[in-house]
């Protein structure tokens, strides 16, 4: 009987779940059964993909995220109670899941409440610092309290210089705590396609960020001399396709097109979230970044990468379609092979 491993990734966008996807099916391959859990737009997306799986919903942490960049901070510091709550009740779903569905081990992406002690349990995390401006010190503090309850801490990056990743997955003062460097995660493949588009804007994220931006690329772009494409990051029951010249408009891609739709593309727009990262990177794309306004951890990469002289960025508010031309002054990500060796990371489940 194959060994049951529960894959859970956190419903913040859909970059935990896309960066899963190796996980997963590197587990099938290893002779594992995977089964998956999560919620809202990371759980449908990853029903999308591994129809053949089981799922299991788990509770919402019902995150609510501020307009302003001004509040997002403080919003969300005002929702640890909230946070905290919701994490027992994921530990208590995880205490039921763990018995009714035999499960051996556990890898939880950002997940703090997908533990036992019963089965090894693994963390997937590149934020080994929190980095929430002046605050800092308390979102490290409240974050650490949870990852080292795990038996392993896995980060989706390179341990030495040059990494995706910076101060935020390197540094960490927590001796106490197993930590290995795998690599990056991506489900992409580089791939020599003729070029299509000119431009590819790749949403993501959280409301009512994520539409905010949408519309204003839409307006920026719109007396754009050349063809554009937008993968607007909805996960929706059907996939839609609009033709608006000069744009060409997908509610969503899976895996497959997605790769495609990127390698044709000349230069990428998006946030520069960690699993963009990550998928550009493999790919070895130029890029543009607007991070998310507020959110730490995105204006820390993007302001990271274009120190270093690899991606080009700027706050949301300031984007014109002028800024795209300071790309030439950017190296851009230079594509890797990165050959993670899932076989021995599975060892830990068995036992």
């Amino acid at each position: 009987m194959k060994k049951r491993i529960l894959v859970a990734p956190l419903n913040w966008g859909i970059g935990h779940a896309t960066r899963c996807m190796p996980i997963i099916n590197a587990l099938i391959t290893e002779g594992f059964e995977p089964i998956i859990a999560s919620d809202g737009q990371a759980l449908r997306l990853l029903e999308k993909e591994f129809e053949s799986l089981t799922f299991i919903k788990l509770p919402s942490y019902n995150i609510k995220y501020a307009k302003s960049k001004q509040w997002f901070k403080w919003h969300m510091l005002l929702q640890l109670p909230k946070i905290k709550k919701a994490i027992k009740r994921e530990r208590n779903a995880i205490k039921q899941i763990v018995i009714d569905y035999n499960i051996q081990g556990i890898i939880s992406d950002n997940r703090m409440g997908v533990i036992s002690k019963h089965v090894p349990s693994v963390f997937i995390t590149h934020q080994l610092n929190v980095l929430s401006g002046n605050t800092t010190r308390l979102s490290t503090y409240f974050h650490d309290r949870y990852l080292k309850a795990f038996d392993v801490c896995w980060i989706p990056d390179f341990e030495n210089t040059p990494n995706l990743s910076g101060l935020l997955g390197h540094n960490f003062s927590n001796k106490g705590l197993e930590l290995k460097y795998i690599g990056p995660l991506s489900r992409l493949e580089k791939v020599a396609l003729k070029p299509k588009y000119n431009i590819m804007v790749l949403l993501s994220g959280p409301e009512p960020q994520r539409t905010i931006l949408e519309e204003q690329l839409l307006s920026s772009l719109i007396n754009y001399n050349g063809k554009v494409i937008f993968v607007r990051g909805k996960i929706e029951t059907e996939q839609t396709v609009m033709l608006e010249t000069p744009f060409t408009i997908y509610n969503f891609m899976q895996t497959e097109e997605l790769q495609n739709a990127i390698n044709k593309s000349d230069l990428i727009i998006s946030r520069s979230g960690y699993t963009t990262i990550m998928d550009l990177a493999k790919l070895g794309k130029q890029a543009f970044f607007i991070p998310t306004p507020g959110q730490f951890e995105q204006e820390y990469l993007a302001n990271y990468l274009d120190k270093n002289g690899t991606i080009a960025s700027c706050n949301q508010t300031e984007f014109t379609l002028d800024e795209l031309n300071r790309i030439t002054d950017y190296s851009g990500f230079e594509s890797f092979k990165n050959e993670i060796d899932f076989k021995a990371l599975f060892t830990l489940f068995q036992g």
